[in-house]
């Protein structure tokens, strides 16, 4: 591990393998419920590992036997205090509250370093804001995915309205998620495009994770994270503003070591076949 600082009280930070760091939800008695130590702890760790040389890779996984039930509604507050405060102030506290939540998973997307998000049971509510911010999503056969926040008289303002429509490229299939509140599962959700593998049982999830990791963490962490930016980029601009940006990018990021044309002549010439 590196010299940062990964004590947590919801979050479990280890280097199962190098460059590759796994972190760990950690309340499996509560089914790893996002309360407020969560939200600020989530917000620690990723600013940390956004500029950890020694991690390349993240893999995020939870304790026990789900993945998260999602917002800690005992803990987190945010219905019940400040209940006899003007309005405005209370409006105040929320918007501030809700952004800093939301920032919680922004980060996940702003790390340079792909984040693999490996699901097992229940995803529910803010678990899919959370895993929507990642690069990769992975889950095993009894993952169990909700939208769950219509049924709390709340739309959901943590990302998935913003990320999950743009994932799966469905918007009339979105919109029935979200509006319906009807759980989805493994199969549906490799079927629609929000998770890429589906394994039998958690165990070979974790194994596959960190497969996949490491094969990750092993090219260029130039490319990978430049590839991850410009990814992120383009989602959200035009092609032509995108294909700007990239020039701009690579302009500097060509001139790295890691670009090797030797080795790419080696590997493309022996597949050319030439005519005499």
């Amino acid at each position: 591990m590196s010299s940062y600082d990964y004590t947590f009280e919801t979050l479990v930070v280890t280097q199962p393998r190098e460059y590759v760091y796994q972190v760990e939800m950690n309340r499996p008695k509560k089914l790893n419920a996002m309360n407020n130590a969560f939200w600020r702890e989530m917000r620690s760790c990723f600013s940390q590992l956004a500029t950890d040389k020694d991690c390349r890779v993240v893999v995020l996984t939870g304790a026990g036997r789900a993945f998260t039930s999602g917002l800690d509604l005992q803990d987190a507050g945010l219905f019940t205090q400040h209940q006899q405060s003007d309005a405005g102030r209370v409006g105040f506290r929320f918007h501030n509250t809700i952004h800093e939540m939301q920032e919680s998973f922004t980060l996940i997307e702003k790390c340079p370093k792909p984040v693999i998000a490996a699901v097992h049971g229940s995803c529910i509510g803010g678990g899919i804001d959370m895993i929507s911010a990642c690069d990769i999503r992975l889950c095993s056969q009894d993952a169990r995915f909700i939208i769950k926040e219509i049924d709390l008289g709340l739309a959901a303002d943590v990302g998935t309205l913003q990320r999950f429509p743009k994932i799966i490229g469905n918007d009339s299939l979105a919109r029935e998620l979200v509006y319906t509140a009807r759980d989805f599962l493994s199969d549906e959700a490799k079927r629609i495009g929000f998770v890429s593998r589906v394994y039998p049982d958690k165990d070979c999830l974790l194994a596959g994770a960190l497969e996949l990791a490491t094969t990750i963490s092993r090219k260029s962490p130039v490319a990978i994270q430049g590839s991850k930016v410009n990814l992120i980029y383009a989602r959200d601009h035009s092609v032509q503003e995108s294909l700007n940006y990239q020039v701009t990018w690579n302009a500097l990021m060509a001139q790295s070591e890691d670009l090797q044309p030797r080795k790419i002549l080696q590997i493309i010439i022996p597949h050319i076949k030439f005519a005499y």
